[in-house]
């Protein structure tokens, strides 16, 4: 059994009562969104929060909480906008989050699949995969997008470059549908250890070499997806461009609907782009480089 108190804050009150939270035996805190408002890019070395954000402090059992309301009240005051108390039973977190993580399907042929699950088709393209500590499952829009991309592709051998691999979901989907060799490039080592754990998983790990983003490769791709964020997209267009092969596709991601156009103008010079793809507020830049 497990003891959970929240309070919820305006964002310049949420570290200190966090703070106080851990000050009264919190074993952790969360801050989480009270306002249903979506962060997006954040300027580099900043932390944004909520402008209403809930901050919530997990307690064992033991701990006597009764009091600490009112005892947060009189610190805080009217600051705190609400408060609330609950018990939560014992259970494996993991495989209870994991619940909500189901088969999931991404254009004709393409399936993602978590461990524990039978796969709906099993003569579909079935990717295994379990939610882990880095971005990418496919529940993304960002994430859906390039993997319809990438179904609806005619694989021949092709080799493909995944920029920003993540959890490696869209480089182990390209050679699960065809692509003879795939590199998955990112700055966060964890995302090259789910890389590299994925592609064991589905079998396609001798077809996989992953890279730090501060690696010098040189090596030109048939395709090159980069599923990051706006702001990247187009400070790296350089060194994205130099991965892609005359006549190579190019997908990118990552890109709010009002960004497109500023991520777009990075790489029209050397990319026919086709129409936008948008899904839920979601764009993604589908090209061919010019020969």
């Amino acid at each position: 059994m497990w003891r959970q108190l929240a309070a919820t804050v305006d964002q310049s009150l949420a570290e200190e009562v966090s703070d106080w939270f851990v000050a009264q035996g919190a074993l952790s805190v969360s801050l989480d969104d009270a306002g249903d408002q979506p962060l997006f890019e954040p300027p580099p070395g900043e932390t944004p929060l909520w402008n209403l954000t809930q901050v919530t402090g997990l307690f064992d059992e033991e701990t006597v909480t009764e009091g600490l309301e009112s005892h947060a009240r009189r610190l805080f005051g009217a600051q705190i906008v609400n408060w609330s108390q609950t018990t939560l039973e014992d259970q494996v977190w993991e495989r209870a989050w994991m619940e909500h993580f189901q088969p999931m399907q991404f254009g004709k042929r393409l399936w993602i699949c978590p461990s524990g699950f039978e796969p709906p088709v099993p003569d579909a393209v079935n990717i295994l995969l379990d939610p882990g500590l880095a971005f990418g499952t496919g529940t993304h829009p960002t994430t859906a997008l390039c993997l319809r991309w990438l179904d609806s592709l005619t694989w021949q051998g092709e080799t493909v470059l995944d920029f920003g691999c993540g959890s490696g979901i869209l480089a182990v989907a390209a050679l699960r549908l065809g692509a003879s060799k795939a590199i998955g490039i990112d700055i966060d080592p964890q995302a090259l250890t789910a890389t590299r754990d994925n592609a064991l998983k589905n079998k396609v790990e001798e077809r996989l070499q992953c890279l730090e983003a501060t690696a010098n490769a040189s090596e030109l791709c048939d395709v090159v997806v980069a599923n990051i964020l706006a702001g990247p997209l187009v400070e790296l267009s350089p060194r994205i461009l130099g991965h892609l092969k005359p006549g190579g596709r190019l997908a990118l991601s990552g890109i709010l609907e009002d960004q497109a156009a500023t991520v777009r103008a990075a790489y029209e010079s050397a990319v026919t782009f086709e129409p936008n793809e948008v899904l839920d507020g979601w764009v993604i830049l589908k090209g061919t480089r010019r020969v």
